[in-house]
């Protein structure tokens, strides 16, 4: 059996291989065209190649002058904990259709509740100043009003309903700090609001209840916010209000976690301008307080 050796030293014999110079020619000019093609897209892809390497290496330098070694989140302890897992602050609205009196109602303030304009979006204004500091914020929208109505049950059931989202969260969230429950006062405007710098601003009122088996924690962490608050503005905050009615004090959840307050932001007739100018301020009270670690 002829092995392939064979065979091609037999195809060399039946046909010589002494090629025309036009075909040599011809061939020749052909290879050469096709190294330069060849070599062309060999130069193109190491160009493309470079620059994608001189790009990367601008940005990470960029960066790096930029930000010069901070962090790129948030000063202080955010670094380490401002992640979306992480949540450090819980808001939400027990009395979430406490709203403000309107052109056409300014009587009686138990009217003054509307599923629109309401606590909720002060809760939401709060959460949103916070975020914008780097500090991960839940803020509750349960409908807790709604829920009422549809159970049958009354408005002194707010805070059973409310306390199930709560309870949930906490259970789920080790890292939170501080839990706050908006409202907002039936007062006179004259006795909740203050003008600052030729504006006006909601008071702020931290109420903590006497039955909660929290209450100490709870009653130092409001002191703490109202003193921080008046450091800013003295008159900003109408102080600590402490519930305690021996027979049926309501503990307003406080019972679940050691920061907990009741925040009344303004009362009826602010409006929702004023209320968040105020909460603005207690954002950045929240910030010192993480950042120094009060907390």
């Amino acid at each position: 059996m002829q092995t392939d050796k064979d065979l091609f030293e037999l195809i060399k014999e039946t046909y010589p291989l002494n090629p025309r110079e036009e075909f040599v020619s011809a061939t020749s000019k052909k290879l050469r065209q096709s190294a330069r093609k060849l070599n062309n897209k060999r130069r193109k892809k190491l160009f493309s190649y470079i620059s994608s390497s001189i790009a990367i290496c601008a940005i990470a330098l960029t960066c790096f002058f930029i930000y010069g070694g901070k962090d790129t989140q948030q000063e202080g302890i955010f670094s380490s904990i401002a992640t979306e897992k992480d949540p450090l602050i819980y808001i939400y609205q027990s009395h979430n259709f406490e709203s403000f009196f309107t052109k056409s109602n300014r009587n009686d303030p138990a009217d003054a509740l509307q599923e629109t304009d309401n606590t909720t979006l002060v809760g939401g204004k709060l959460s949103q100043s916070l975020i914008k500091k780097g500090i991960p914020t839940i803020h509750d929208k349960t409908n807790i009003m709604g829920i009422l109505k549809e159970k049958g049950l009354s408005f002194n059931d707010s805070y059973t309903i409310s306390r199930e989202p709560l309870k949930s969260t906490l259970e789920k969230n080790k890292s939170l700090k501080m839990v706050f429950d908006i409202h907002r006062d039936s007062r006179k405007r004259n006795e909740t609001t203050i003008e600052i710098n030729g504006k006006d601003y909601a008071k702020t009122v931290f109420v903590v209840s006497r039955s909660s088996a929290k209450y100490e924690e709870n009653l130092k962490f409001a002191q703490l916010l109202d003193e921080k608050i008046k450091g800013k503005f003295p008159d900003l905050s109408r102080g600590v209000v402490v519930k305690d009615i021996a027979t049926s004090q309501n503990t307003y959840n406080q019972d679940l976690f050691g920061n907990s307050v009741l925040l009344e932001i303004g009362g009826v007739e602010n409006t929702l301008q004023e209320e968040y100018r105020t909460v603005d301020i207690l954002a950045e009270v929240i910030e010192e307080l993480l950042k120094e670690k009060e907390i």
